[in-house]
């Protein structure tokens, strides 16, 4: 297997959690990160969707990585279908936080939106790659999203202690973009956040040519990110200066992220 920049720098494993039924769980913990130093291991998780997760996969999360922040970016009606085991994690924190309730095609996962999108597809009336590339600027730059990713960064810095993970269906798109910006302001290289951000497709078990996957829906596409990040360049010159101005993460609050969570 062909290394990324994020195993190359030491990620190993793209900090995949190998759990029985959590297919795209991972570590953050091994990533480069600002000063030289590396994030805490144990300490920051993305996922998927944890309704699917086995017994022996929560109990792990629960003792193994001391869960104790869950937060979920899915609208309404996919909590509804789907909804976290939120029993199976005493005195955990649960937030829902999701980056938008209208259905978002391919991007919200609820069984109703997939259903219709695929229709669409079908019929010939969408281009699904195309249909991503448009979607994703609104998850950053909607009244929404920035008050969810804005709620994100708020509840993790009032953690006191355990691991904080946070998810949506696939763990892709809201996920890795929430994860795209801690990693920024956490000084992770950019090279190796694109790297992190494309390992769902390896996850997934889905061919990648060009940066473009087999499944546009399944998978993450490197133009996917390319449109949200420059949508965020246009509206605020960069990552760093959106999660200054739009998500009031300036530089202090950095510095105290850094402080609690590279080593």
């Amino acid at each position: 297997m062909v290394r990324d920049a994020a195993q190359a720098a030491g990620h190993v494993d793209n900090g995949h959690i190998a759990f029985e039924g959590l297919p795209n769980t991972r570590d953050l913990g091994g990533m480069p990160a600002a000063d030289g130093r590396r994030i805490r291991p144990r300490a920051l998780l993305r996922s998927g969707l944890l309704e699917r997760g086995t017994v022996r996969d929560l109990a792990r999360l629960r003792d193994e990585y001391d869960l104790k922040l869950d937060i979920d970016l899915r609208t309404d009606e996919e909590c509804a279908e789907r909804p976290d085991p939120i029993d199976a994690f005493p005195g955990m924190r649960f937030v829902h936080l999701p980056v938008f309730q209208e259905p978002a095609a391919g991007v919200s996962r609820s069984d109703d939106d997939m259903e219709r999108v695929r229709a669409e597809v079908m019929r010939g009336e969408v281009e699904p790659a195309q249909l991503m590339i448009s979607l994703y600027p609104h998850v950053v730059l909607d009244d929404m999203g920035i008050a969810a990713y804005r709620s994100f960064f708020e509840e993790i810095f009032a953690l006191d202690e355990g691991a904080a993970l946070w998810h949506c269906t696939a763990g892709k798109d809201r996920c890795g973009m929430a994860a795209v910006l801690m990693e920024t302001v956490l000084g992770v290289p950019w090279e190796v956040i694109q790297a992190d951000y494309m390992a769902t497709n390896r996850f997934y078990g889905l061919a990648v040519n060009d940066g473009v996957p087999s499944d546009p829906f399944e998978g993450v596409d490197a133009r996917y990110l390319a449109a949200a990040t420059e949508a965020l360049d246009r509206e605020f010159g960069g990552i760093l200066p959106y999660t200054e101005q739009a998500l009031a993460v300036d530089a202090d609050a950095r510095e105290t992220l850094r402080a609690r969570y590279l080593v």
